[in-house]
Order: C-alpha cells, then sequence, then structure tokens
C-alpha cells in the first residue's frame, strides 16, 4: 500500500513512522520544510495536567507512554539525545479563590480518571519552585507531565521514518486531487503529479485549506499564539508552572485574545514565558500589546523575573477546531482520504498517540483507546462553506 503524507509537521511525521515500520509505502510532502511552521513555533509540551476526563486524556495518556517507549528503544542515538525529553512535571497555580475552586473541581475529575494528581501546601510549593509567587490559594502538582524541543522531536520521528524507507519531498505544494471512481488516487501539487492508494491530510493549521483543495472540506483553523524567550538564566524555574485560567484558555473557542500564564525553563537556560490564543487568521505579525499581556500575567506567578531581559518573542499558528478534539481518521466523503490533524496547542505531545491511532485504523487493527470520539463525520468537522 502507498501511503501519502501531506505535511512534514510533527504530526505527519509520526503517522509516517508508524506507517513506514508497519511496511507501508510511505513519501511525505510538504510545501516547506520538516517541522518548519507550527512545530518549529511551539513550546514542546507533553502534557496531561491540561485535558479533562475524556477522549483527549486518554490520547495524551497513551502518547505519553508511546514517546518513552521510543526514546528507550533510540536510547543512545544523537538523534534521540536531540528531543530533549524532561518529564520534570507540570505545576498549575490558582492565585484566586474562584480559580482554586475550578482547579479543585479539574484535578478531582482528572484523579478520577487515574492521573496523579498531588497537592502542594506553601512548604510543598516553595521546595518545589522556590522562586514562585507565594500569593495563592491552590497549588497542584503533575508528575507526569514532560517537555521535549519540539524540533529536534519532529526530526527523531521523521528520522524514524526515513530509516524505515519513507520518501521525504519538499518544497511540494497540495493543489487539488486526482479522483477516479470517486475515490482519490493522486494528489497535483507544484512539483507535478503525486499517486497513492492512501493520502493523509496532516498540514496542521492549513488542512483546512488542504482539504478543502482535495474536495473534503473540514474545519480546521488557524488559532495564534505567542510566546516570550528571556535569556538564559541560571537555575530559576524547575516545572512547567502555570496559572489555573489556563485550562480555560485552552478550552474558549472565543475569537479575542485569551491569555494565561504559563512559565518554564528550557534545556538551555531560557525561559519560556506564554501564553496567548487569538484567532486573526494568517495574519503573523507579532503585536507588542499581546506581549505586554503574556508577560504582566508571567510576572504575577514569578515577581522576581521582572528584572530579566527578554531576547526575542516569537508566535505560531495552531490548528484549531470548534470541538477542540483532534481529526483522526478515514473521511467518508472521499475514499483513500485520511486526516490526522486538529490538535491545536498540543500536536506535539499527542502526535505519537495520533500515529499509532491512525496506523491501527488503517490497518484494520483495534485501537489501544475508542477513536470514535476523533472521526472525521462529526458535526464540528464537516461543513459545507463558511468564512474560514
Amino acid at each position: 500500500m502507498r501511503v501519502v503524507v501531506l505535511g512534514a509537521g510533527i504530526v505527519g511525521a509520526a503517522c509516517a513512522r508508524e506507517l513506514a515500520r508497519a511496511g507501508l509505502a510511505v513519501t511525505v510532502l510538504d510545501r516547506g520544510g520538516p517541522a518548519a511552521a507550527t512545530t518549529a513555533h511551539g513550546e514542546g509540551n507533553v502534557l496531561v495536567s491540561d485535558k479533562g476526563p475524556g477522549p483527549e486524556l486518554e490520547l495524551a495518556r497513551m502518547s505519553r507512554r508511546l514517546w518513552e517507549e521510543a526514546l528507550a528503544e533510540a536510547a543512545g542515538r544523537s538523534d534521540a539525545d536531540r528531543v530533549e525529553w524532561d518529564p520534570k512535571g507540570g505545576i498549575v497555580v490558582a492565585t484566586t479563590d474562584a480559580g482554586a475552586r475550578g482547579l479543585e473541581e479539574f484535578a478531582a475529575g482528572q484523579r478520577a480518571a487515574g492521573v496523579t494528581v498531588e497537592t502542594l501546601d506553601a512548604p510543598g510549593l516553595a521546595a518545589a519552585e522556590p522562586q514562585v509567587t507565594r500569593d495563592f490559594a491552590l497549588a497542584v502538582h503533575y508528575p507526569e507531565d514532560a517537555q521535549v524541543q519540539p524540533v529536534g522531536a519532529a526530526a527523531f520521528l521523521l528520522g524514524d521514518a526515513l530509516r524505515a524507507g519513507a520518501g521525504l519531498r519538499t518544497g511540494v505544494e497540495v493543489l487539488g486531487a486526482v479522483t477516479r471512481g470517486g475515490r482519490i488516487t493522486a494528489v497535483r501539487t507544484s512539483a507535478g503529479t503525486v499517486e497513492g492508494d492512501v493520502f493523509v491530510n496532516a498540514a496542521g493549521p492549513w488542512s483546512g485549506a488542504v482539504a478543502e483543495r482535495l474536495g473534503a472540506p473540514v474545519d480546521v483553523r488557524p488559532r495564534r499564539g505567542e510566546v516570550l524567550v528571556t535569556t538564559p538564566q541560571p537555575p530559576t524555574v524547575f516545572h512547567k508552572v502555570y496559572d489555573a485560567d489556563y485550562v480555560g484558555a485552552v478550552g474558549s473557542g472565543a475569537e479575542e485574545l485569551q491569555a494565561s500564564a504559563v512559565v518554564e525553563s528550557t534545556r538551555a537556560g531560557t525561559i519560556l514565558l506564554g501564553s496567548s490564543r487569538r484567532r486573526v487568521g494568517f495574519d503573523d505579525r507579532i503585536r507588542p500589546e499581546v506581549l505586554s499581556v503574556i508577560a504582566g500575567k508571567a510576572l504575577r506567578l514569578f515577581p522576581r523575573l521582572a528584572g530579566v531581559p527578554v531576547m526575542r518573542a516569537y508566535g505560531g499558528f495552531r490548528p484549531y477546531v470548534p470541538d477542540h478534539l483532534p481529526v483522526i481518521g478515514p473521511d467518508p466523503r472521499l475514499p483513500g482520504l485520511w486526516h490526522a490533524t486538529g490538535h491545536e496547542g498540543a500536536g506535539i505531545g499527542l502526535s505519537v498517540g495520533t500515529g499509532r491511532v491512525l496506523a491501527d485504523l488503517l490497518l484494520g487493527r483495534e485501537p489501544e483507546i475508542d477513536a470514535g470520539p476523533f472521526r472525521v463525520d462529526r458535526p464540528a468537522v464537516l461543513f459545507e462553506g463558511d468564512d474560514q
């Protein structure tokens, strides 16, 4: 079976890895370069802490395990080291009584779903994060949260796919579909026609446009986020630390700015300050007023960062779906077309699980988790054209 994966970001790389390792003939196409778009503009989150009980949490926990298995299998390889896997855990801090009530309820639901959740008292929070604010109402520790270097992680997955025989073609833009008997048999591209038996739409925020070009529109839209990066610092932040408002921002569908404090360090010593979410189409302008909001919220969690220089800011687009669930599986309107997209800001963490679920479905195996909630033909995904 010939499979053409449309997109060489981390989700496309994960799908290509699973399919190539299963013995399929895989070709990956990307109009730019590997991991050059959304993947390169993320924070590398591998989180369970921001997902309530339900299908996305199940996918996140499965992916978390698969990340460790993949890296253990590749132990000692230089590309595995470049993933910069850091199972440092996350800490969620509520700075208001209302936030504490919401966090307590959210954490209780996660505990019931099997997530490890530990409540921290004031001494416990101070020991875990010496520089975090002492003005808080509730703090919760999630030891399962982890972080990777996103480009390194995508390169690792794509490298595995190439070692298993996959091919990669860059600078190739998908323009349309070639169909025969109601089935997609090839894609027309800027570099000619590429034939295949199965085509996987893994184009991230551009998946909606790609699907429309192929004749099977899906409601996947860009949602923009920005991050500030400080100069390298001495050890300052030891977990992924974020305000309890972050979960609400993730789940919001509002077009206007949604911002909450997210603070974490990298192996290089820089500190990442996030996060924002805005629905502005593909407008890639960095807005100073958005960066100001991000900085202000970060300082509420870590007041001692006030004098730390910021050396750069970056932003990127995330694939947003109105019901906040990924889209994984075959498109019933166009046989041969599959989708693996719609992860918004969780694509780094969910990538390997997505690749496994898609491969299981494609090969007729029973997925480890229920894939039904991710199906393409659900109301939040299918549409007949709107203001995208």
